[in-house]
């Protein structure tokens, strides 16, 4: 990491959330350099490496108790572990300690954060779901018969002739149910956005493609800006793509029917 900030002096960092990466204003500052006025890495001598605010209307101590909704106080130190993605520094914090306390408090690194597919099914929507099957029981048994309708009609043996993947969107009501509220669909770009909500977190958008089977998402992995984080949840019928990328979340209509049926 050291050696790949002094060669570019400024990198931007994107801040890894319980929901997964999310683009941010934070910037990374080799120790030899500084931004100036007008924006740009110039010579400097402030002797450490740094993440500097930029146009963040907080620091980045500020940014992690307001995603993971850490208690007020000041922190001692923060531990964070960091990976080069899409040439951003992906910044994740993994431990926290506060002044006066005694130990330090680890934060799990979220993975596949937003993925419920038959291969990954993540702690947070595992969470989400017992929420929302505990606090509004009559809301989980429509948003499980919706969901298993749309599934069933994507079946290998029970498939629809001629059915379309727009037709995945008939699940919008039951997924806003629990928590992933699906934008309109476009014909340029991602497919939708969406805002996740789950439990006591922040509101969360995301990209979304909406596919048959998830294997058909691989030509679209070249198609995106390199300015945009590779961040993007594919809402799929069946889950077939081999090899996942680490930015690239699973949501399999069929594994939530099974799932909440049982």
């Amino acid at each position: 990491m050291k050696g790949y900030l002094r060669s570019e002096k400024t990198v931007p960092v994107a801040l890894v959330t319980p929901y997964g990466a999310t683009p941010s204003s934070f910037i990374a500052v080799a120790s030899d350099a500084k931004i100036s006025p007008i924006g740009e890495a110039v010579e400097g001598s402030v002797g450490h490496d740094r993440i500097q605010q930029s146009e963040a209307g907080q620091s980045i101590g500020e940014a992690i108790r307001y995603w993971y909704k850490l208690r007020p106080g000041d922190f001692e130190r923060i531990d964070v572990d960091i990976q080069v993605q899409d040439d951003k520094f992906y910044l994740a914090p993994t431990g926290y300690k506060y002044a006066g306390m005694r130990q330090t408090r680890t934060i799990q690194r979220p993975r596949y954060p937003l993925s419920f597919n038959d291969q990954e099914q993540s702690e947070l929507w595992g969470r989400q779901l017992q929420h929302v099957r505990k606090t509004q029981p009559d809301l989980w048994r429509w948003s499980l018969e919706e969901i298993c309708r749309v599934a069933k009609d994507h079946r290998p043996d029970t498939k629809t002739p001629y059915v379309k993947e727009e037709d995945l969107l008939r699940a919008s009501g039951p997924l806003k149910a629990l928590g992933v509220e699906l934008g309109p669909y476009v014909g340029k770009g991602f497919d939708c956005q969406a805002l996740f909500q789950f439990l006591n977190y922040e509101p969360y958008t995301a990209p979304i493609e909406i596919k048959k089977a998830s294997r058909g998402f691989e030509y679209q992995q070249k198609r995106y800006s390199p300015l945009e984080l590779s961040r993007v949840v594919i809402l799929c019928a069946q889950h077939d793509l081999p090899n996942v990328p680490p930015n690239v979340d699973v949501i399999q209509l069929e594994s939530l029917c099974s799932v909440m049926a049982h």
